[in-house]
Order: C-alpha cells, then sequence, then structure tokens
C-alpha cells in the first residue's frame, strides 16, 4: 500500500465505478461511501475472525465487524454450520418453525424482562414496530427521542431538534411530514433536567421515551449516572413506556444487554445485530401486557414475509448458545476492549493529540476532542479532519475502522492480544500522521 493518501486497488476502483451507475452514490447504506474521511471504499472478497480481504488480496484488522454483529468474529465455524444446515432444509418458509421458538427462549433466558416478542426483519422495523404499539398502548402520540442517538430510518426518528433542544421536531430528512415529525420530542442526551422539564410540560401526551441506553450512533457515549433511573422513573409517572434501543448494545455490553449491565428494565427492548448472528433480523418486545396488543393476539397490526426467517433464527440461535455456553467470554472481551483502548489512549498521547475514547465492555467511541463527550453536541464538536487523516493512516496499515468519526469501534471474541497490540503499533503511526496533518 501506498505511504501517501489510501487509494482502493485497481479492482476495488472497478467495482465502485460499477456500482455507482446501479446504487445511490455507489451504496446500499450512506457511511459505506467513505464520504466522511476522503476517497474511494474498497471492495470486500471475504472475511474470517477478525480479518476482512479485499478484493485486490489486502488483509485488514478489523473493528467494524458488520457494524457490530460479528462478536464471535468472521465465519465462524458453528455459525456457518448453522445457516448452511437450516439454509439445506429451506430459506425461507413463511410459515412456523421451531427455529423462531428456540432463539425467542434462548432470548428470553437472557433478557427475562422480554417476556413476549415479535420477529422482524430490521432495527428499523423493530423500533418502528415499538413506536406504533406505544402510541396503541398509552393512547398518546408523542414521542422523546435524543440527539446522536439512531433509531433506524422511519419517519418518526429521522427528527432532529428545532431552534432550542426542548422545541417540537422538524424533518431531519426531505419526505418526513412535519406533521409526523411534530409529535417526535428531541432532547440532548444525557440532560434529564432537559426530559424533566419536557415531562412537566408534556407528559400527558407522550406515549414513550426511545434511547440507546449507551449511545453507539455518535460513537460510544455511555449513560450519565442516574441518567436511565432517571428516564425510569420519569416515564413511570407519568404512564409513559420506557423503550431501549439496544439493537448495538444487545448481548454486546453484558449477556442481558444494556439493561442488565445498569440494572434499568425497559418497558421494550429492540434487538438486532447480534441477535441474528451476521443475517438480518430484529426483535421489538417486553411486558407481556403491552405486547398482546400485537395482531393477531390484539388489534395493533404488523407482519412481515420474512419474519422469523429460519437462516436466521439458525445463525442467531448459534451465537447466543455460543455466548452462553462459554464461561468467561465477556471476561474476555472486557480484557480485550481494555487493551484496545489503552494502545489507542498512549498512541494518542505520544503524538500529543487531544482524545477523549469511551469504553463500555467491547465497544469502543474515539473522539478527537479533549472532553468532555456526553452528548451530540459535545461529539459533534471533534476534529473531524484529523479523523480522516488517522482513518486513511490506519487503512494503509491494514486496520480497518468505521469511515465515520460518529461510529464505535467493535472487538469480538475473535481478535487475539497479539492482533490488538499490532493494531496499538499501527495507530500510534497514524496519530503522529494526523497530528502532523
Amino acid at each position: 500500500m501506498s505511504e501517501t493518501a489510501w487509494e482502493p486497488g485497481k479492482k476495488s476502483a472497478e467495482r465502485f465505478a460499477r456500482a455507482e451507475r446501479l446504487f445511490p452514490g455507489g451504496v446500499n447504506s450512506p457511511v459505506r461511501a467513505f464520504r466522511a474521511v476522503g476517497g474511494r471504499p474498497f471492495f470486500v472478497e471475504r472475511a474470517e475472525g477478525p480479518f476482512l480481504w479485499d478484493v485486490d488480496d489486502n488483509r485488514y484488522i478489523d473493528y467494524v465487524m458488520s457494524w457490530g454483529p460479528a462478536i464471535l468474529g468472521h465465519a465462524d465455524p458453528d455459525v456457518t454450520e448453522a445457516i448452511r444446515s437450516a439454509a439445506a432444509r429451506g430459506a425461507s418458509f413463511g410459515a412456523c418453525h421451531e427455529g423462531e421458538v428456540l432463539l425467542a427462549e434462548e432470548v428470553n433466558a437472557l433478557m427475562p424482562w422480554i417476556e413476549t416478542m415479535r420477529f422482524v426483519s430490521s432495527g428499523t422495523e423493530a423500533t418502528m414496530s415499538a413506536a406504533r404499539l406505544a402510541r396503541a398502548f398509552t393512547g398518546r402520540p408523542r414521542i422523546v427521542k435524543f440527539e446522536g442517538c439512531y433509531h433506524g430510518h422511519a419517519d418518526p426518528f429521522l427528527v432532529k431538534a428545532g431552534s432550542g433542544a426542548a422545541t417540537f421536531g422538524e424533518p431531519d430528512s426531505p419526505g418526513v411530514p412535519e406533521k409526523t415529525a411534530s409529535d417526535t420530542l428531541t432532547l440532548p442526551y444525557n440532560d434529564l433536567r432537559a426530559v424533566e422539564e419536557r415531562f412537566m410540560r408534556d407528559g400527558d401526551t407522550i406515549a414513550a421515551v426511545f434511547v440507546e441506553p449507551v449511545a453507539g450512533n455518535m460513537g460510544c457515549i455511555p449513560p450519565a449516572e442516574g441518567f436511565l433511573e432517571g428516564l425510569r422513573r420519569l416515564s413511570t409517572a407519568s404512564g409513559a413506556l420506557l423503550v431501549f434501543d439496544e439493537v448495538i448494545t444487545g448481548f454486546r455490553v453484558a449477556p442481558g444487554g444494556a439493561a442488565e449491565r445498569y440494572g434499568v428494565r425497559p418497558d421494550l427492548a429492540t434487538l438486532g445485530k447480534i441477535l441474528g448472528g451476521g443475517l438480518p433480523v430484529g426483535l421489538y418486545g417486553g411486558r407481556r401486557e403491552i405486547m398482546e396488543r400485537v395482531s393477531p393476539a390484539g388489534p395493533v397490526y404488523q407482519a412481515g414475509t420474512l419474519s422469523g426467517n429460519p437462516t436466521a433464527m439458525a445463525a442467531g440461535l448459534a451465537v447466543l448458545r455460543k455466548l452462553r455456553g462459554a464461561p468467561g467470554t465477556y471476561e474476555d472481551l472486557e480484557t480485550k476492549g481494555a487493551l484496545l483502548e489503552r494502545g489507542l489512549q498512549r498512541g494518542a498521547s505520544e503524538a500529543g493529540i487531544p482524545v477523549t475514547i469511551h469504553r463500555v465492555g467491547s465497544m469502543l467511541g474515539l473522539f478527537f476532542h479533549p472532553g468532555p463527550v456526553r452528548s451530540w453536541s459535545e461529539a459533534a464538536a471533534s476534529d473531524r479532519k484529523k479523523y480522516a487523516a488517522f482513518f486513511q493512516g490506519l487503512l494503509r496499515r491494514g486496520i480497518w475502522i468505521a469511515p465515520s468519526p460518529f461510529e464505535a469501534l467493535f472487538v469480538s471474541t475473535a481478535h487475539a492480544e497479539r492482533t490488538i497490540e499490532e493494531t496499538a503499533a499501527a495507530a500510534r503511526e497514524a496519530f503522529l500522521e494526523a497530528a502532523a496533518a
């Protein structure tokens, strides 16, 4: 690889040129286009363990890990065999099968507060369905969300704050009707006082509070002390539902997700990513009395041809059984996450670059900002140019992190300590280049 600005190899460049003719921006999800870090994307040929290989046969140590799902690493043999075996019996039935029940029982064993659940095909579908259910259950129109927390691209969640953080929302994307946006109240993450003030004004109109209990879509930002407990208290007092979006944190930060790690139980939760073992899947579930409003048990309609897809159920079941059946898995992830955190912090210090690193288990956020970073406004003040230079420097050295300064890094059980130490050495050089840039 060149020691100047990183560029994809010839085969990747050719494939991206073809893709640009077929997909908006050449990609099927926006961040993949590298717009935030410069250059053009590489195309993956294969992945195994903690590594990716592109079509030009460059190898990368991967800390994107499919944006979180690959907690066991890529192409884990047990998961691969489960998918192969399920596909051989039929890729899709559109009918009931035991795999749905087995995976649901595993979820319930790890997260007993999810008493009843419904499988869907994506995190967006899960949060969209949970919002509809919350409105139906409470008979109220409004939902609260937080700046920087991403809950998928359904209309009610593509809303930003207006003039002042506690005003009614306005659309954050063309195509979202103003009437829809007006029922979404956007508040600053980790600001419990703002939530208290909003509930004092509009508590009897709020159906639910949606929150990433550990923010994972503006980097990794943990909840401030008392924040989740305060959301629980305010929701209960007003009759609103508390909904944890654990699409990223579910089975990642603890076997029972962030709800277990922080000891706060939501009324509803949404899951995805690790739940599907790398295949498309989502879930929403929680208290039985709420979920019994969902059709056909109740009047709230939601359906999906591929819901409970047998290959996705098999993959997810293999992952959860392996996580639950191997003693010390989460302690190992904690150790490896801490090792990567120390390596990054050391490299930044030696380069004289002020950074803030947050870590929750095997999930990390790196901000080119002296801190504190507790909310979207503080995360957004990070030095994006230095992140882009750092990203490019790592990529030249065969290290793959998110092509956006506002995404998390993920460690898997497949990352060996020597691999993380190799990453730390590469990061030191990349930090020095970013400082010079």
